[in-house]
């Protein structure tokens, strides 16, 4: 029984990498956003001064709050509502990536006190590392930078010739 369930359970963890994988691309620039045009300095500070299982605690918080949003969506789209189910899905998904990528930035060096979690980081990041060394995600990295690059390509041809329609008109 194990010999059988050990290749479904890598290929799961791989298909939650890639879409955490994926979701964390959207997410990080977001968080960044935010950063710069929001102003939360005094609760930059307050979070930065916490003990470290208080930081835990913080930083368990998106999680538990909109994690059960998965469940939803599933339920949404089963039901038939299948693009009210996946808006719901992408938007927590993508708020509570962007909360957690937040709070883990402003107390990682706490929580890497915490033996526990160094612990469990140290294995996701050891998971991370084995995954992103295998064939199918260079592979996958390399159409993404094809594709991202025949994007930009698109837009700066469709921006041209905005700009040299622009142009003519006047």
């Amino acid at each position: 029984m194990k010999r059988i369930l050990k290749p479904f359970t890598y290929v799961l963890a791989a298909i939650y990498f890639v879409v955490d994988a994926v979701f964390m691309a959207v997410a990080r620039p977001i968080a960044r956003w935010i950063g710069r045009h929001f102003e939360f300095r005094r609760l930059r500070v307050w979070i930065r001064r916490l003990p470290p299982y208080p930081s835990l605690a913080l930083f368990s918080v998106p999680v538990i709050i909109l994690e059960p949003v998965k469940p939803v969506a599933a339920y949404l789209a089963a039901t038939g509502q299948v693009v009210s189910g996946a808006v719901t899905f992408i938007v927590g998904e993508l708020l509570k990536l962007v909360l957690v990528e937040r709070l883990f930035h402003l107390t990682r060096d706490k929580l890497m006190r915490i033996p526990a979690f160094a612990w469990a980081y140290g294995k996701y990041a050891a998971a991370k590392a084995w995954l992103q060394a295998t064939e199918a995600w260079r592979a996958i990295r390399t159409l993404s930078g094809a594709a991202k690059d025949a994007v930009a390509r698109a837009r700066a041809k469709l921006v041209g010739s905005f700009s040299k329609l622009a142009t003519s008109r006047d």
